[in-house]
Order: C-alpha cells, then structure tokens, then sequence
C-alpha cells in the first residue's frame, strides 16, 4: 500500500504518517519524489484500514497495492532506478553498460590480459567467476578467495568494476569485500538466505532469472533484496529452459519491456548463457539493446578453446570488439549510447 502526500504535505505531516502505520503493527518508509512524498507500507498482510490513513493531514491518496511483489514495482516508484558504481558506470538512464570478461577467473595472467582488451573495447565492468556453480562436481569450480584477489588486482590495473558470484550466504561477506556488483546466479535466484544476506551487504546486487522461474517469481525473489533496504538491484535476463536444443536455452527478450513495464529496477541481458553458443551471442546482444537492456553481459575469453568453462559460448577478443561497434550503433539509433569508456592507459 502506498500513501501518497499532497505536494504542501510538511515532514510533520509525513512523520505522522509513519507514525500511524507503525502503531498499526506496520513498517513504513517514506520515498521522497521530485514533486510529492510518498510513505509505503511494509508488511501488508490485507487487513489494513486504509480510512485511518486517508483522514490524516497532509494525505492525497492512499493506493493499494495489488501485486504480491511491491518496492520492485513501478507502483511502489515510478521513476527508474539508475545505479551508478565507483567508477563512474551508471546501469540504467540513457547509457548502456557493458560487462565483459572470462567465465571464470583461471589465472592472473588470463585476466589481466582480457581485463586490458575488454576496457580498451569500452567495457567499464568486468566480469569473471572466483566461485563457480557447475552441474558436475568435477568440472572446474573457480579459485575461490585467490580469484576474488586476482579480480581485485584486475580493476586496480584497469579502473575497471568488478561483478562475481556469491554462492552461499558464507561467500557473500568476501565477494562483497572486493565486488562492486555481487551476482546473483540463476540457480539460487530463490536462495531465500543468500537473498537477504546480499540485501544486507550495502552493495548492488544482480539477480538472474532462474532457468524455469516466471516472471513474477523472479520479481518477488528481487523483493527479498528490497527487504533488506537495499534500493540497488538490476535484473539479468539469462534464458530459460525451453524443450529446443538447438541453443542452452532460450533467451526471452520479451521479458525486458515486461520487467521495464512492472519495475522501476535496471535490466541486464546475458546473450553468452541465453544461448550457449558462440555464433549468437552477438546477434542476440543486438537485440538486448534494440529490445531496451540497460546493460550487456558477455563472456570474453583470450582463448576460448583453452577456457576451463564456457568456452563454447565465450567470444574471442577481435569478436567481442565487432560486437561493440554494433551494439553501439543500435543503441545511438534507438537515443542512447553505451557507457563511457574509461581513460586509456590506466
């Protein structure tokens, strides 16, 4: 439910609000707008009086807010989230960012070298996996901590931000350390602990879709990190399980503009996991721009054929450079550009 303040509402008058909703067993957090106040209240198990709210001073409306999902909605906050990194990377307004970089961290040498080729290309964040979820316990399942320093000596040498995996809730504390974005997998999109414990860390989080997850299953698992009062969430549409398998899964480009309609969070696409397959990637990746992505995030590896996960669906340098060039025509074609390249040299 949201109560919505007229535009002479004074701070008292918000404050009695709060008040209000909490002496009726509620939590309420008040979101200030460029014209108007507004208070949400947290908690709403459908038995709230909205008489006692409307007759307060300083009330325009009260709204009720019908999805199960609510601070990820548009109905909760209209404008859109725009989160902005140390670095200077905004994902969301009229910019598209581009992440980039190896499954997996293998080595220093490995990703220093594509750190340096991915940064000159224009991308401002760099990807790559210290712990990594396989489906076989006996492929290669990351560095573990010696990955997260690695990564660490990356954006030093580059300027470039870092996003990585955390696995469990005892992961999230060390990635959270060195991260500046801390993924969240598709496999532990509903890891209800991991979830809160993430939303706890103060750091922007990306939440990927699940394999077989709905639409609003993947919004109300973004909820959780909302919960936990964290306002900087994007949503990485990766591909779902689908009965082809002529790719490893289906990318729905359709749930952009859904999510973009329901939720004021960023969108992020996955082109290398939404189809598995090298000779994709970059047509899809063009139609997460043109589609309306706020951010790409593609595997680059210095050589696939020696990657020791992912390499089937990892570009090569000279690949991910041509993407670049077309991305970033059909970004500027459809009013936006991609993020601003970092300085040369760093």
């Amino acid at each position: 439910m949201l109560v919505v303040m007229k535009h002479t509402a004074g701070p008292e008058d918000v404050d009695r609000v709060v008040d209000t909703i909490r002496a009726m067993g509620y939590d309420a957090r008040p979101i200030p707008g460029h014209q108007r106040t507004a208070v949400g209240l947290i908690g709403n198990d459908g038995r709230v009086d909205s008489a006692r709210l409307e007759g307060l001073p300083g009330v325009l409306e009260v709204i009720a807010v019908t999805k199960p999902y609510k601070q990820v909605s548009r109905e909760w906050r209209s404008e859109d989230t725009v989160i902005t990194l140390a670095n200077g990377t905004a994902i969301g307004g009229n910019r598209v960012a581009i992440m980039a970089g190896p499954c997996a961290v293998e080595s220093e040498g490995q990703i220093l070298d594509i750190a340096h080729q991915v940064r000159d290309m224009g991308a401002t964040i760099l990807r790559g996996g210290a712990f990594k979820p396989r489906t076989s316990p006996y492929a290669f399942s990351g560095l573990g901590v010696k990955g997260l320093e690695l990564l660490a000596r990356a954006r030093e040498a580059t300027g470039l931000a870092i996003i990585t995996e955390a696995l469990d809730p005892e992961s999230v504390e060390p990635v959270a350390e060195i991260a500046d974005i801390i993924q969240i997998g598709a496999r532990n999109m509903q890891n209800y602990t991991l979830l809160r414990r993430a939303g706890q860390s103060g750091k922007p989080v990306m939440l990927k879709r699940g394999m077989s997850a709905t639409i609003t299953e993947w919004l109300l698992a973004a909820e959780y990190l909302l919960a936990e009062g964290n306002d900087n969430v994007m949503l990485c549409e990766r591909g779902v399980r689908s009965f082809d398998n002529q790719t490893r899964n289906l990318l729905d480009l359709t749930a952009i503009p859904v999510i973009q309609g329901l939720s004021h969070l960023p969108v992020v696409a996955d082109p290398s996991h939404g189809t598995g397959v090298r000779s994709k990637v970059i047509p899809m990746a063009r139609a997460s721009v043109a589609a309306g992505a706020d951010a790409l995030m593609v595997e680059v590896h210095p050589d696939p054929a020696l990657a020791l996960s992912d390499g089937a669906q990892s570009l090569y340098p000279e690949q991910f450079g041509e993407m670049m060039e077309q991305v970033g025509a059909i970004a500027r074609i459809i009013g936006r550009d991609l993020s601003v390249p970092l300085p040369a040299g760093v």
